[in-house]
């Protein structure tokens, strides 16, 4: 199998796209929340690949393609955003606010956390990124001098919670604001985030699409400061 792995040049984007597919289908034949299309994708992805002996890196191999849309992925999002100008430019201050208290709250809580797990330098700023989109995530990490591919994970990790989560918090706490649904899901959940704000609404996914551009800077510009902290 490793082999055929190494020989084929998409065997890693067809298991990357079956297993999505996989997914999706999951999430529409019982609408379970936890049927979370990346999240069966990454189950079953690694499933695979430790059942049939492969290591990642000659899965990566076939499977690098899917890596290169991640940018012009995040690009694409500016669509609903200019879509919603208008609505942007009528709350322009709380919009600000709202993701500058979203980036430092989740700073604030990983420097927090990683004080009492007692992390150090490296294993603590590659977390610091956790709630941003991969493409400037890996960027930020690779800067503070941290592990990238454990910022990866991260990353992936808390758009998936973020995704499956995101809509029970806001019930939970009466988030019903279209406006604050978009900032949260954007600013705690990044692009995996924003694909179930879509779903909820053009303005959910508008303004969702806004904070993962806002936060990403504004996470680069405050994970400096942090990263001295520990």
């Amino acid at each position: 199998m490793t082999e055929f792995m190494q020989n084929s040049a998409y065997a890693g984007v067809t298991i990357s796209l079956t297993a999505y597919a996989l997914g999706s289908w999951l999430k529409r034949k019982f609408g379970f929340a936890f049927f979370n299309p990346l999240l069966i994708s990454i189950i079953v992805t690694i499933v695979a690949l430790v059942g049939t002996g492969v290591d990642y890196e000659t899965y990566n191999e076939g499977a690098k393609y899917l890596t290169w849309l991640l940018t012009p992925a995040t690009v694409c999002l500016a669509i609903p955003l200019y879509e919603e100008w208008e609505l942007l430019k009528n709350n322009a201050k709380a919009v600000i606010l709202g993701v500058l208290a979203g980036v430092i709250t989740s700073l604030v809580t990983v420097f927090l956390c990683a004080r009492l797990m007692g992390l150090n330098h490296k294993n603590y700023v590659s977390l610091l990124p956790k709630s941003i989109t991969t493409a400037i995530g890996m960027g930020v990490s690779e800067e503070l001098g941290g592990y990238v591919t454990i910022t990866v994970a991260v990353i992936v990790i808390t758009g998936v919670i973020g995704n499956i989560l995101g809509e029970a918090i806001c019930k939970l706490f009466r988030i019903k604001e279209p406006i604050s649904k978009g900032l949260a899901y954007g600013t705690a959940a990044h692009a995996i985030g924003t694909a179930k704000a879509m779903e909820l609404g053009d303005v959910e996914g508008a303004m969702s699409s806004l904070s993962i551009a806002v936060a990403g800077i504004l996470t680069v510009v405050l994970a400096t400061f942090f990263a001295g902290l520990i």
